[in-house]
């Protein structure tokens, strides 16, 4: 499965560049689409519970940086998110329902200016492996690439590139906005 998308990534990356586009940048389509920095509080709820809420509901329970990431699809600028250069053993979950995302077992530092991820976190469901994020085409601003949401409130966490380390050539650039992070206890 992870060299079928590895493939599919490789042809939209492609058309990507063709186009100009610049890496996982997407056009800034707000003025809520700044430098972030603040947090909401989060909890945990069911799967039927997140993907019931309304738009006014997901504004009162995330910050307006959160709910511009998470909900309206914007990118924060390169640099600014907190994550980009955090190394510490640990996990990030989504910032609006909790669910494990990625570990920092599989961060690397791609120099693109978000944190970056060469696999997802996957969870055992009778006997078989499942990602905690899905992928499905993302053809806004010009160009065609694969965007990262949560598999379960549907949050948009980023763009996965076919341009990754090994083992997966994958590289996951996820705006620090949609994550939380949890260190490991030493």
């Amino acid at each position: 499965m992870s060299h079928l998308i590895s493939q599919i990534l490789r042809v939209s990356f492609a058309v990507s560049r063709s186009l100009g586009a610049a890496r996982c940048m997407l056009v800034q389509r707000s003025v809520a689409c700044t430098v972030f920095s603040a947090r909401a509080y989060t909890t945990p709820q069911s799967h039927s519970d997140v993907r019931s809420l309304t738009n006014e509901e997901w504004a009162k329970k995330l910050t307006p940086e959160q709910y511009s990431v998470c909900r309206e699809k914007c990118t924060e600028p390169p640099y600014s998110g907190k994550y980009v250069n955090n190394f510490e053993n640990g996990i990030y979950t989504c910032v609006c329902c909790g669910t494990k995302l990625f570990s920092s077992e599989t961060k690397f530092n791609s120099e693109s200016g978000w944190p970056s991820f060469y696999d997802a976190v996957k969870e055992e469901i009778a006997n078989e492996q499942h990602y905690n994020v899905l992928t499905r085409a993302d053809n806004s601003h010009g160009m065609t690439r694969m965007e990262v949401i949560c598999k379960k409130c549907d949050s948009h966490l980023g763009h996965v590139f076919p341009d990754g380390p090994k083992p997966t050539g994958l590289r996951y650039c996820i705006n620090s906005t949609s994550l939380n992070f949890t260190q490991a206890k030493k």
